[in-house]
């Protein structure tokens, strides 16, 4: 099965029935993944600040329109479910994880507002289309994500270092990322770092802290994205009583079209 031609309907009956539980890295291809937070209203205006002081890692491409409601419009004729609609879901209390559910019915709230992030997902199928190898996808795994001790701008109790995904490429390849993926600011736009992972707090490239490790071939330069988990980590540390994320990886598969967040030359 070619995953990368499955529908975002497909993909999201398999999720809803329970057959899919795993990351959604190069399936659906032409459109848009999203990363998911959803919190009380109280934290939220705070929430959706840092997001716009860190959009690097934290770009909004929609929030939920008032608190209390799971459905939200990402795309033509789709309303997502924001209860049964991600493969796998995070559950945090006072910061610290206490479950990973398939899905959140049970544990929705009237209180509860869910922003969608941007997922450098949906640059990778640029980066394809001009053939930059994406090694993750190669391998058919989750990419690589690695803490950094690059600092967030803090807001109230949302502050933290930067989550970074990491892709291995040649240095022609890594010129050519920098230019397609400039084109996307709203999926975390051009790599932040390349090579040297030691300068932002990576110690051992073989062991992301979060997804599964790829293959670095010898003429590889390691390419860093800002990345989406960056506000899980912000969760965190602000011990929150409650909120829920994706899992990483487990990403909203939308009905948005990749090709409508590239910006356009004037």
């Amino acid at each position: 099965m070619n995953k990368a031609n499955l529908s975002p309907e497909t993909i999201r009956e398999q999720i809803r029935a329970g057959s899919w539980t795993s990351h959604t890295s190069g399936v659906a291809k032409g459109f848009v993944q999203c990363n998911v937070v959803i919190m009380p209203a109280a934290d939220a205006k705070d929430f959706e600040t840092f997001c716009q002081l860190n959009a690097k890692a934290c770009p909004i491409i929609a929030k939920s329109t008032h608190p209390g409601s799971p459905y939200i419009s990402v795309g033509d004729d789709y309303v997502a479910d924001i209860r049964t609609d991600i493969p796998s879901y995070c559950v945090y209390e006072n910061g610290n994880l206490v479950d990973q559910p398939q899905a959140i019915e049970e544990l929705w709230r009237d209180d509860l507002v869910t922003f969608l992030l941007g997922c450098s997902f949906s640059f990778e199928e640029a980066l394809l289309a001009e053939s930059v190898e994406v090694r993750n996808i190669t391998e058919q795994v989750n990419v690589p994500m690695f803490n950094t001790n690059i600092p967030n701008k803090s807001v109230g109790k949302f502050k933290g270092n930067m989550v970074v995904s990491m892709r291995p490429m040649p240095a022609s390849d890594a010129i050519k990322a920098i230019q397609i993926c400039s084109k996307f600011p709203k999926v975390h736009g051009a790599p932040i770092h390349i090579a040297n992972p030691e300068f932002i707090g990576i110690t051992d490239i073989s062991k992301p802290d979060y997804g599964d490790a790829v293959t670095l071939h010898p003429e590889d330069l390691p390419v860093f994205w800002a990345c989406g988990v960056t506000p899980q980590n912000a969760i965190k540390q602000a011990q929150l009583a409650f909120c829920i994320t994706h899992s990483p990886g487990c990403m909203l598969v939308t009905n948005m079209l990749n090709s409508d967040l590239m910006t356009r030359a004037c």
